[in-house]
């Protein structure tokens, strides 16, 4: 079709969600598929926050929201900042989009200029490169590897910098592997950017309060406060608080970027869905009793499918610091032979044949930019995950 842009055809279509729908097709066909492919938590959205909007709809809380968020919920945010990560951004330095994407996306259209370049660390949530790309950036994926459990090191940081280097995205813990950076992890790579001051670091917080054990969150500007001044720190209530579906992200940054991305949402979305953030207070402000619940639930499940896939012939697969997702290595399966008849030549072969077979929908690797492995979403119950382990352990063992 001539009349589509050019800017098309520099992205590619989320493989989560193309995979997510195909399972659901196949569901809608009558087959018994089990889905491991989708980033959300299974638990409902708390009680007192489900309250909060419906009190919020009684008030008459309908109206047009202020484009970067309303002040209560940027003076909740504020606080959030202070109280859990020792930040202190003004209510004034604080913007809310519609989910975390939003805020990401609006900080690369705000900043970046053709030729700018964006460094990824890879694996990386599939929509970075793809955000930076509609952005006119250009996207330079840095390779992490599993013996550093897929963790950035200092050197390869280092020798990907150059003077086009805009921005650094850290994502912490990770999708798609949950790997987190502990503080001397984190410091190692805040010495790095230390030595670069044209190189400003976006943070994806998402999954903050999904760590195990007694493993200790950090955030690059808390790690170093002398990169306080070009971070933006973006967080969001979707996976604490399972609340995926309201569409509430934010992060606190310096005023001069949050204003231009206040001035590019003005002409975009405009402000957040009022109800939405009204929950967001609540969130925020009220009881978090629930988190203990929801880490205990995932520190089980992910005990459970690490231990069950490391059972698995030709799969490897590292324990995660955080988020509910792990990064299983299939490179020993390339080349074997599926019970189809096809050689499994890539990893995109091994989830196809996976879900042909088996019927376990889960992500290749490589679409995360770094193979031959696979994610596997645990945020589901474990008597679905076990079936799931053992589908993939007969689908392993099946391979010849």
């Amino acid at each position: 079709m001539g009349f589509l842009s050019d800017a098309l055809s520099r992205i590619k279509p989320s493989a989560t969600i193309v995979i997510t729908q195909k399972a659901r097709d196949l569901r809608a066909q009558g087959r018994d598929v089990i889905s491991l492919s989708v980033g959300e938590p299974d638990f409902d959205t708390p009680d007192n926050i489900k309250e909060a909007a419906m009190a919020a709809i009684r008030r008459g809380e309908t109206k047009y929201t202020p484009v970067p968020g309303i002040v209560p919920l940027r003076e909740a945010i504020a606080r959030k900042f202070k109280r859990e990560n020792g930040l202190d951004y003004k209510p004034s330095q604080v913007i809310v989009g519609t989910g975390g994407k939003q805020v990401i996306y609006n900080a690369m259209l705000a900043t970046l200029n053709p030729g700018d370049e964006v460094i990824i660390p890879a694996p990386y949530w599939v929509s970075y490169p793809e955000m930076v790309g509609l952005c006119g950036g250009t996207a330079v994926p840095v390779d992490t590897t599993m013996e550093h459990n897929f963790k950035l090191q200092p050197g390869p940081l280092e020798r990907a910098i150059t003077p086009k280097t805009k921005w650094i995205i850290l994502n912490s813990p990770s999708n798609p592997t949950g790997a987190a950076y502990t503080r001397a992890e984190m410091k190692a790579l805040t010495d790095v950017l230390m030595r670069h001051p044209h190189v400003w670091v976006l943070t994806d917080d998402m999954y903050e309060h999904l760590t195990f054990g007694d493993f200790e969150f950090v955030t690059p500007a808390q790690v170093e406060p002398g990169l306080y001044n070009r971070t933006l720190t973006m967080n969001g209530v979707s996976k604490s608080y399972a609340m995926t579906g309201w569409r509430i992200g934010y992060a606190g940054g310096p005023e001069e970027l949050i204003r231009a991305m206040d001035f590019v949402q003005g002409q975009q979305t405009s402000g957040a869905c009022s109800i939405a953030q009204w929950a967001a207070v609540e969130a925020l402000d009220g009881p978090q009793d629930h988190l203990k619940v929801f880490k205990k639930a995932f520190e089980e499940r992910r005990d459970l499918v690490v231990s069950m896939l490391n059972q698995a012939k030709y799969l490897k697969c590292p324990m995660p610091e955080g988020a509910f997702y792990v990064y299983p290595s299939c490179a020993e399966a390339i080349g074997k032979t599926a019970p189809s008849g096809k050689v499994i030549e890539t990893d995109e072969d091994f989830v196809a044949e996976l879900l042909d077979s088996e019927g376990v929908a889960a992500v290749h690797g490589s679409a995360f930019g770094l193979g031959p492995n696979l994610r596997i979403s645990y945020a589901t119950s474990t008597a679905v995950l076990e079936d799931a382990c053992h589908r993939i352990q007969r689908f392993c063992g099946s391979l010849r």
